[in-house]
């Protein structure tokens, strides 16, 4: 007698384990990828590099002075150079001191000088708003790096997202903005490590007929609370989680709209000029849906509570916006 020995189910693992271990990953395959920024040493901010310089030492987890400027350059010279360097600024807002390597020079050398020279280095800039972190620590500004070309642009939700994006970017050979959100790191999820998962390629969270719902990062978990709330009422909302802002999955979401006729976009990022504008743009041309886009006021994030609520979008708020574009 055979007796089947029973397997126990993975355990789930943070948003931010599931980094530590893309990136893990990625340093045992490659010698030649390396992790440049400020205190990742000590496992950086959010622990998203726990324990690997302990592992890869010191030459292959470096850490950088406070100078955003001199870290992207670095690692801008070290892409060219051969190396596949992890870039981290600790924050989205704290890259703005490194704008002009991440947007002439990172983005512009392969275009610039015929595909001689690559610039395969990974940006990690977590963004989002940051409970009670103010107007200069909370920022969504994804859509400022949609607009350059020559940069990948990635915004996971999940842990496996996590997990299997970032080992993905390090394999692009392109210059990729990778954005988590500052307040997933402890969100847990079961992680399938042999799951690959395409630069550009959306996730369908939710099926349904009554309409179309884009968004991604921490929004998407936010839209699906909603959904729940919207499915005890009969409507059957379709949620899609884009995870790459750029390239962004044109099929599966226009595929989606020609079914609903409805599509609303939210992003946690200002409404105005958000990469919203672009796919509800896109959408109304190619199927002639009727399209509505949901993002924050135009206003710097506060740090009371009652002001930091109003750059939020809420489930509430999503789920009477969905209402408010049914028959």
């Amino acid at each position: 007698m055979v007796l089947n020995t029973p397997v126990n189910p993975p355990e789930p693992i943070s948003y931010a384990q599931a980094a530590v271990r893309a990136v893990q990953h990625e340093m045992e395959l490659d010698a030649n990828v390396v992790v440049l920024g400020e205190d990742v040493g000590r496992g950086g901010i959010f622990g998203q590099y726990a324990g690997l310089q302990q592992q890869f030492g010191a030459q292959r987890v470096i850490d950088a002075p406070i100078s955003e400027a001199a870290i992207m350059g670095a690692g801008v010279g070290m892409a060219l150079a051969g190396l596949r360097p992890v870039v981290e600024m600790r924050v989205v807002d704290f890259a703005l001191c490194g704008m002009d390597e991440i947007v002439n020079q990172a983005a512009k050398n392969r275009f610039m000088f015929g595909g001689q020279g690559r610039v395969p280095l990974v940006a990690r800039m977590p963004g989002g708003i940051w409970d009670a972190s103010a107007a200069q620590h909370s920022q969504s500004l994804e859509a400022w790096f949609a607009h350059l070309p020559g940069l990948v642009v990635v915004c996971p939700s999940t842990p496996q997202d996590n997990y299997s994006l970032l080992r993905a970017a390090l394999q692009s050979g392109d210059p990729v903005i990778y954005i988590e959100h500052k307040t997933l790191w402890g969100a847990q999820g079961v992680v399938d490590e042999a799951l690959q998962i395409q630069l550009g390629q959306a996730a369908i969270r939710r099926s349904g007929s009554a309409l179309t719902l884009v968004s991604w990062s921490r929004q998407a978990l936010v839209c699906a609370q909603a959904c729940d709330a919207l499915a005890a009422e009969g409507i059957d909302v379709e949620l899609i989680d884009l995870r790459s802002i750029w390239p962004w999955d044109r099929e599966r979401v226009l595929t989606s709209c020609n079914k609903t006729g409805r599509l609303l976009v939210v992003h946690e990022a200002v409404q105005v000029a958000g990469f919203g504008a672009e796919i509800a743009a896109t959408a109304a041309e190619a199927t002639g849906c009727r399209v509505k886009r949901l993002g924050a006021p135009r206003i710097p994030v506060g740090y009371s509570a009652v002001l930091e609520a109003q750059s939020r979008i809420s489930a509430e708020a999503v789920a009477a916006a969905v209402r408010s574009m049914l028959p």
